[in-house]
This record gives C-alpha cells, structure tokens and sequence, in this order.
C-alpha cells in the first residue's frame, strides 16, 4: 500500500491507498480508475482483499474518509453529507482517476451514489455494497447511542476486541469471527489499553445527517451501470434492494449467501464472483 495525501473540504489531510506500486509514467492514464469507499467505523486497509485482484487491470485507491483511519478528524467537523461527497468528488479529481468505478460499503456507497448523481462526468460505474435507501429514523440512531455506550472500552488486548465485536457483543446473533477481525482492525493501542482509532461522537454525528431522510431521489439521478449487492444476512432487505435496482436508470442486482453486513470481509471470493462481472463489463465499455 502507498500512502497518498490528498486535501479535501476546509483543508482537510485525507489519507488515500493505493494498492500496487505506482504507475510507471504514462500508466495511469492508461488503467482504469476505482475508488473504493468504506463504511462508517470503517478504513481503507478493510478494502485490501479486493484490491488484491482489482489491480490485475485497474488502478485500486482506497479511502480513509474524513473521521477514519488515518485521515484528519477535525473536532468541529464538518461531518455533513456534502463535505464527504466533495471529499470523494476532490480525490477522484486530485489522484487523476477519473472517470472511476465507486465502490461503496454502507456509508461510503452512500457517498458514491451521491457523487455520481452530482457528477456524472466523474463516475462509469457504481456498486452499492448493503446500503439502504430508505430512512432509518431516530428509532435507529437512539439506538447506536446505546450500542457506542455498551462498548467494553478500553479492552486490555485485541483477542479481547475479537471475542466482544465477533461473540459477546448483544447485537451478534451467532459468533461471527470475521466481524470480531473487522473491529479489531480500527483499534489502536493506548496506554491504557486498545481504542477505536475514531471517536464515537464524530460517528454519531456523521450518521445523524443521514438517517432521518430518504435517498431515492439521488440513486434516480444516476446515469452510470450501478450493481446493488446484499448480504443474505445484512442490513439491505432484498425487497428494498430490488426497488433500488428498479430506481436506479442502469441497475442491477446481486446477493451473497452466508454473508452480513459486512459482505467483501465475510465472505470476499463469493463478493468477488458477484461484482467482478459487471466490473468487467463497465471496463469494457
């Protein structure tokens, strides 16, 4: 992986990936562009085993989102729904990958399908990773209030962030050892043990600027081939997800067996057999 600041909304220091060496000049013209863009509480390191066989015949760039990973976390924010799309919208425009294939998970397909709705002229291809459309309501951010609450910080080691996040955590319905290996991937060691490399506060408020609102409008108004891919398991319902795939002017649809929430980390060769074809296709054009 090769680090790559780029600056984004208010001067924000955000961290891009790319997995490969860098181009040799006159490369990077030549291969095909994909941002990849994680999920709430998510970095760009969870997107490495796709990355792995994208960079077969694209250039792969992940990106830690302002609040993540190692981006910049501003104390004031902004964390509004337009200072991450600009902020996709400004590494796509300043890592010279345009026009780019988004892949999104969760918050990051949000911000995907919002950028190709506001830029076309920016975006050949959309995959929209377990992202609902609909509006989740307060219900919903009361109780991610609670959940951030319950949290067992700081844990003494992370076979103990593990076996909360992958077994003890009461959101876990059966032990999940890849959701347990998820978390423990955001931990950082503190002296008094290992704590998320965001805080929680920052996440709260990211969050609340989408959950109260609807997004069908936006996935109309995108013009590229879009693939919505669900978990059998996940958060996406597959009626919601074929009516998204009914919205949208270019979409289809995909769904993975045995996989949650977090799909491309559950289960990432069936993720690959779902996505790969209509990257292919997307590239071809």
């Amino acid at each position: 992986m090769v680090r790559i600041d780029v600056t984004g909304t208010g001067g924000v220091r955000l961290a891009a990936w790319e997995f490969a060496d860098p181009p040799k000049t006159g490369e990077v013209e030549r291969a095909p562009g994909v941002l990849l863009l994680h999920g709430l509480m998510g970095r760009a390191s969870h997107w490495a085993s796709s990355a792995r066989w994208l960079t077969e015949r694209c250039r792969a760039v992940a990106l830690d989102q302002r609040g993540h990973g190692r981006s910049d976390k501003p104390a004031e924010g902004p964390y509004t729904r337009e200072v991450y799309v600009e902020d996709a919208e400004t590494a796509l425009v300043q890592l010279g990958l345009a026009p780019a294939v988004l892949i999104g998970h969760a918050m990051g397909a949000l911000t995907a399908w919002q950028l190709a709705a506001r830029r076309p002229d920016l975006v050949r291809g959309l995959i929209i990773c377990d992202m609902r459309a609909s509006a989740l309501g307060a219900a919903s951010q009361r109780e991610w209030e609670s959940w951030f609450k319950a949290w067992p910080v700081p844990f003494a080691t992370l076979a103990d962030v593990r076996k909360w996040f992958g077994e003890d955590d009461p959101w876990v319905e059966r032990p999940n050892p890849s959701r347990g290996e998820f978390y423990a991937e955001v931990m950082a060691e503190s002296p008094d043990g290992w704590r998320p490399v965001f805080d929680p506060e920052q996440m709260l408020r990211s969050r609340e600027t989408w959950v109260h609102d609807a997004h069908w409008e936006e996935l109309a108004q995108v013009q590229c081939p879009a693939l919505v891919v669900r978990g059998l398991d996940g958060e996406l319902g597959r009626a919601e997800a074929q009516e998204m795939v009914r919205v949208l002017p270019k979409g289809e649809y995909a769904e993975v067996a045995d996989a949650g929430h977090l799909v491309h980390y559950d289960q990432p060769e069936a993720w690959r057999a779902a996505v790969e074809p209509f990257l292919n296709r997307v590239l071809a054009e």
